[in-house]
């Protein structure tokens, strides 16, 4: 994969990890999740997604969800910025000579969720979730319950107390191993409506401070003492005097860690002496996240099962039952089997795991020799010869296994998912997609736009009103752009973001595209061979199919841009609510045709917020407002597309500010 392709990868998964994270439900440990943030900031330095914090899950809801008021919303005492991160001593080293401060304060860095607890007077006010870093959920009555929550201080104190909401291991095994670890477990309780299970829970903190009152705390390690005299559990708490010594210590609690009762994913490193200014900073530079190395085991490989995806099998490793990062793994990815014949596995050798932000580990290669014991007779790993659904044989190459049948009914099924997909027709869902392939009424994408509503009024759970919804859906004439007309007909591995790269170098036609050949296509600039031969044999294949879709008059393929001159360049959409005259992604791809841009959230340099409630209470229709950022409606929207920069736009949308 190529370096653009990978940082549009990792952008991807940190933001649906980042979501998954603050809704409760994590899909990644911590350790996981920074191995994407490191890469990404490896590839891209200057990413703006690395200077974002993670938002809880009202960022994202739908204005229906919001105006029902699950949580009221609350600012933050302390703002709640993210930390810069050391993955390895080195890194740790540069940034203590960068920073150069003579005492080092060293915490734990409990994996938890985040809540500030707001004090008046000495008493408990509300406590407040991470939420956007500014602004969370208010779960005062959750928090009460929660160990290590006074509700009232020994002082007048009127500010913000900061701390991590965890589980202790003990309750996490007897009563939620259902969840995948305790830091998902607190997450999802600490939100609850009914504040059941709160009391499972316990704040460890960490902060403090006086809103106008920068000196009100001299240095960490009085901090910490005055959060221990008020009644808080507070987070382990060490001073060094070197970087040396401060690593020195990493290595004694990573061997530590196991035996704590709780998860740390790190240490947390910063001066002795409080900066207030340098902590209210969105990223503040005199602390540093000090992750542990990431956590590796051995176990012993049992069996290969072959995932079957489209045409393509690829190799899954059965293993011993190990924990690594919190979960337990059996299954470990393998990633094709090319790796099963470079590291000479079989079936009972001892391997290493490791868990590198993919939902499913990886085997990464043989155990060191004697961690573990391997058993005395091994098997050789035999490979599938036959496709299993059309007995054809398949094909090996250093990095594939593959059915080379191009009218294997699996792979044309998957084919018929992925244009799905990619134009996102949602009233065709899966299971309706298998019965019209089952049936033999739907082979080739062809036939999607061939469909009578009598062809569906028979299938399972399908009525008149149904199936004629279906097709007026599907007979709504779509312009679809080359990069997503060629990755819906499913080449293996190719996306938009590598036709996009074609089309940059003049292919920008079907026809200029389909006249290439393979030489033409190797040289593209971050191409490849493999990938070209792939695009090569797939316009080859696919060339009549092509025609029949086009030839309907429904599907058909944008002129290109001059992108000297597109209209809407530099210009960003965000979306709330339903369209009338289209569907969200038809909407998107129009702008995308015109060089625009669509966004999933209301952010800073939005250009224009679409909805057809404009003066609604909904979430993104206030941050808007906030923001100073347009609102304007669907006709306005459709005015815009139709005279991008035009004036009637142009005072439509300068009238509809007005509103703020």
């Amino acid at each position: 994969m190529k370096k653009n392709e990978r940082i549009e990868v990792l952008q991807k998964l940190i933001q649906r990890y980042q979501k998954s994270y603050y809704e409760g439900e994590s899909e990644i440990t911590d350790a996981d999740f920074d191995l994407l943030w490191d890469e990404l900031k490896s590839l891209d330095p200057k990413n703006p997604l690395l200077k974002k914090i993670g938002t809880d899950s009202d960022a994202e809801e739908s204005d229906a969800s919001i105006a029902q008021g699950i949580f009221p919303k609350k600012k933050h005492i302390i703002p709640m910025g993210s930390q810069d991160k050391a993955a390895n001593p080195e890194d740790f080293l540069d940034w203590a000579k960068k920073i150069n401060i003579k005492n080092y304060v060293v915490q734990f860095k409990l994996d938890g969720a985040s809540l500030e607890l707001q004090y008046e007077n000495g008493s408990l006010k509300a406590a407040v979730t991470r939420g956007d870093g500014i602004t969370g959920d208010e779960i005062t009555a959750n928090a009460m319950c929660m160990a290590g929550v006074p509700q009232h201080l020994q002082e007048s104190f009127s500010g913000g107390i900061r701390g991590e909401v965890i589980m202790y291991h003990d309750i996490w095994n007897s009563k939620y191993p259902d969840k995948a670890n305790c830091r998902n477990a607190a997450n999802g309780i600490m939100r609850r409506k009914d504040s059941q299970g709160c009391d499972d829970l316990t704040f460890i903190s960490y902060d403090a401070s006086v809103p106008g009152k920068d000196s009100f705390f001299s240095d960490e390690l009085k901090k910490i003492a005055w959060l221990k005299k008020q009644g808080f559990f507070t987070a382990n708490t060490n001073e060094f005097k070197t970087p040396e010594d401060v690593i020195a210590y990493r290595e004694e609690i990573t061997a530590k860690r196991n035996t704590l009762g709780f998860d740390i994913d790190g240490l947390v490193v910063k001066d002795l002496i409080t900066d207030m200014v340098d902590l209210r900073k969105a990223r503040p530079e005199k602390q540093i996240a000090f992750k542990f190395e990431l956590e590796t085991a051995f176990s012993i490989l049992r069996k290969i099962e072959w995932s079957e995806s489209g045409a393509t099998y690829t190799p899954i490793g059965i293993i011993d039952p190990v924990r690594i990062a919190g979960t337990q793994v059996q299954r470990a990815n393998l990633n094709n089997p090319g790796m099963i014949r470079s590291l000479g596995l079989q079936i009972g050798s001892a391997v290493k795991v490791v868990k590198r932000g993919e939902i499913i580990p990886k085997i990464e290669g043989l155990a060191i020799k004697g961690s573990i014991e391997e058993p005395k007779e091994k098997k050789k790993i035999e490979f599938p010869a036959i496709c299993n659904t059309c007995n054809t044989n398949l094909e090996h190459t250093d990095t594939r296994l593959f059915c080379p049948n191009i009218a294997c009914p699996k792979r044309l099924h998957h084919r018929l998912e992925k244009w799905v997909t990619v134009l996102d027709i949602r009233e065709l869902g899966h299971k309706l997609l298998a019965q019209l392939f089952n049936s033999g009424q739907v082979k080739n994408i062809s036939d999607l736009y061939n469909l009578k509503e009598d062809d569906l009024s028979s299938l399972d759970r399908m009525g008149e009103i149904s199936s004629a919804k279906v097709i007026r859906n599907l007979r709504i004439k779509r312009e679809l752009s080359l990069s997503a007309f060629i990755a819906g007909f499913d080449f293996e591995g190719v996306g938009e973001l590598i036709v996009e790269k074609i089309i940059d170098a003049g292919f920008d036609t079907l026809e200029t595209l389909r006249s290439a050949s393979l030489e033409d296509l190797s040289g593209v600039y971050g191409l490849g061979d493999i990938t070209a031969n792939t695009i090569f044999t797939g316009l080859r294949d696919s060339y009549k199919e092509m025609d029949k879709v086009l030839d309907g008059g429904i599907i058909s393929i944008a002129m290109p841009l001059d992108k000297k001159n597109m209209p809407l360049k530099g210009t960003s959409f965000c979306f709330t609510g339903e369209l009338k005259t289209m569907k969200r992604n038809e909407a998107e791809e129009k702008i995308k045709l015109l060089g625009g841009s669509s966004k999933s959230s209301v952010v800073k340099d939005l250009s224009y917020l679409v909805t057809n409630e404009p003066e609604s209470g909904s979430g993104k229709n206030k941050k808007a407002r906030e923001l100073g950022i347009p609102i304007i409606n669907e006709d306005e929207f459709i005015e815009l597309l139709g005279n991008p920069g035009g004036k009637n736009t142009e005072s439509a949308v300068k009238g509809q500010g007005e509103l703020f």
